[in-house]
């Protein structure tokens, strides 16, 4: 535990109801998405860059681990309190400083909520697209940490694209800018890129500068069900090669349908074993034609059957048959890992095929859905936690479909990090040779190890017991 003299000095920078040891706050921070818990030694809540560079000073000078935490949304463990110390929450640096309609810019602080920007925005005509499924509680911060993705990046590409500037607290206390609010800017290296995707584990952001763009002028949704995995993987590649780049590709597999017709009153065929939710944005009058396009492409390959919404609550009734799918999974068992390969688009049909054959090897039903347009599977290993050797199993079953989805010439994570979840498995796809270029960037910009700890690379220690 952290000394009371320590807890007193925290409580002069933040304000005392801005510091809490209370074992009931601690717990509400102590979890995310992977229900994992590690109970923090006190939740701070600062206001300021100032007030975090405080904070990171005295804990560099007493050795005390911070780990800054968003909304908590994330399912790699990426903002867990896994060695106590300091948990310190971005939720009071919540505002939209700027929108910039001339320039196409927007200042905001890291604690803004995603879809209360990206609604702040379209008021004005314009447009962020990044849209994480955890959107509506997810916070910009946190997205930038994780570098999000999100159904649209098949057309608009992930958080990254779109962050160029950064204000950020360094794990030694500094406070430093990156970027700017110009679209061009290369003088020196490209902190903005190197803190996106890290996991907050080389700084902590408190202002982001984000580029955005004009507000489509409207979208039409088609959900469209086919005989085969396959048909739908084949459909994808013939829509992209006729020069059509839709806003989203969302695919369901055979057994994720079969989810959804057990939990719901859905009207889903029982011919259809694939699904994809395909969207178009753009100038209205192009619309109907791009739609009309992708329906003669896509024909040959093994429809079942098209459905194209006309209206906005139409186009949100097809959408519905894809947010049925988490809620349907508990049905096939109460506890699940979610891990979020990406493969080429091409051979997302095969790695389909390989995930049923781990399934089949260790007995556990796996059920597949994602992002089709840029080959992001996410896989759901539905387990019991409380039979006797289901987590072993579960626990192998990863490795396989890890080590499957880089023969394939993927990667074990396309939009969730690393944190703790994937750090075990790490090595299979980062070389030690890179390892030790990115663990020396982290040990030049954080030399005492305090900023969120034990993430993305085990110690030595934790190493030899995996």
């Amino acid at each position: 535990m952290i000394e009371q003299q320590i807890i007193d000095r925290l409580t002069q920078i933040v304000g005392k109801e801005n510091c809490s040891t209370v074992t009931a706050d601690r717990i509400c921070y102590s979890y995310d998405a992977t229900q994992q818990q590690f109970l923090p030694d006190v939740v701070l809540h600062p206001a300021s860059a100032d007030e975090i560079s405080k904070i990171m000073l005295l804990a560099n000078e007493k050795f005390i681990p911070v780990f800054p935490r968003g909304a908590g949304s994330g399912f790699s463990g990426g903002s867990l309190p896994t060695r106590g110390g300091i948990v310190l929450s971005t939720e009071r640096l919540d505002t939209i400083l700027k929108i910039d309609e001339e320039n196409l810019v927007a200042t905001v602080e890291p604690g803004v909520v995603t879809e209360q920007f990206q609604q702040a925005v379209e008021k004005v005509g314009l447009f962020y697209p990044p849209d994480p499924a955890s959107l509506k509680f997810s916070t910009l911060g946190g997205n930038v940490a994780e570098c999000a993705g999100g159904p649209r990046c098949v057309k608009y590409g992930v958080t990254k694209d779109y962050i160029i500037g950064l204000e950020v607290v360094t794990p030694t206390g500094d406070i430093i800018k990156t970027g700017g609010p110009t679209m061009k800017g290369v003088v020196g290296y490209d902190l903005t890129k190197l803190l996106c995707g890290s996991e907050g584990t080389l700084g902590i952001i408190t202002k982001i500068i984000i580029k955005l763009l004009p507000l489509p002028e409207a979208k039409q949704t088609m959900l469209v069900m086919f005989d085969s995995i396959d048909g739908a993987a084949q459909a994808v590649s013939a829509i992209i090669k006729g020069k059509i780049i839709p806003t989203t590709l969302e695919f369901m597999d055979g057994r994720t349908i079969d989810c959804v017709r057990q939990a719901t009153d859905l009207d889903v065929p029982a011919a259809a074993n694939a699904v994809l939710i395909i969207e178009v944005d753009g100038d209205r009058e192009f619309l109907n034609k791009q739609v009309a396009k992708i329906s003669a492409i896509i024909k040959p390959l093994g429809v079942v059957e098209t459905r194209i919404a006309t209206t906005p609550k139409e186009s949100e009734a097809l959408w519905q048959i894809r947010r049925s799918v988490s809620a349907s999974l508990r049905k096939v068992n109460p506890d699940k890992f979610n891990e979020d390969i990406c493969v080429p688009r091409s051979r997302v049909p095969e790695m389909i095929r390989r995930i049923d054959k781990i399934s089949a090897t260790y007995e556990i039903p796996i059920v597949n859905f994602g992002h089709a347009g840029d080959g992001n599977i996410h896989v759901n290993i539905m387990i019991n936690k409380k039979v006797a050797g289901e987590l072993e199993k579960a626990e192998k079953a990863i490795e396989e479909v890890f080590k499957g989805a880089l023969e394939l010439g993927g990667t074990m994570s396309g939009e969730h990090g690393v944190g703790i979840a994937k750090a075990p498995y790490i090595g299979l796809e980062i070389t030690k040779q890179a390892a030790f270029y990115m663990k020396t960037i982290k040990k030049a910009l954080d030399p005492n190890n305090i900023l969120n700890p034990g993430k993305i690379f085990l110690d030595d220690k934790q190493t030899a017991n995996h």
